[in-house]
């Protein structure tokens, strides 16, 4: 399958956009719209970070777990995800960079490292519902973060 990519644009320069995202925790409160009871453990920031959420999408009850496994300030954070019973390994990345005129360009690349039969078979409406709740989620960060 191939990666889906969105992208934003917010009003924090990248060490503050940065500081933000590295909190796990602050991911619920721009992911929620399709990822609830949320659970976290290991450290709050940085690499060992871990989350676990359930898919709120009909007929699914799917849980994933995610761990961040690479975080270098102010410009990359990259987790790693394992769900639908394992069947589905993700590699999910946020680029953070200066944007021209001030502010930050934030984009967030969602790959496949091992999709489940049902995604493989459906590739584009797999990518399709992706790239839709991961548009909204960086609209609703751009926005958390310009009210920050």
């Amino acid at each position: 399958m191939k990666p889906v990519t969105v992208a934003t644009t917010v009003s924090k320069p990248p060490p503050e956009a940065y500081e933000f995202l590295d909190l796990l925790a602050n991911h619920e409160r721009f992911m929620d719209h399709w990822l609830v009871e949320w659970e976290f453990s290991g450290p709050r920031r940085g690499v060992g970070a871990k989350a676990k959420a359930r898919a709120n999408t009909v007929g699914s009850q799917d849980r994933t777990e995610f761990e961040v496994v690479e975080a270098e300030a102010p410009s990359r954070i990259v987790e790693e995800g394992v769900g639908n019973g394992g069947k589905r390994h993700t590699r999910g990345t946020y680029r953070l960079e200066e944007a021209p005129g001030g502010g930050t360009s934030i984009s967030f690349e969602l790959e496949w490292l091992k999709a489940s039969r049902a995604e493989r078979l459906i590739p584009p409406l797999s990518g399709a519902f992706v790239r839709r709740v991961n548009a909204k989620a960086m609209r609703r960060l751009a926005k958390l973060l310009d009210e920050v």
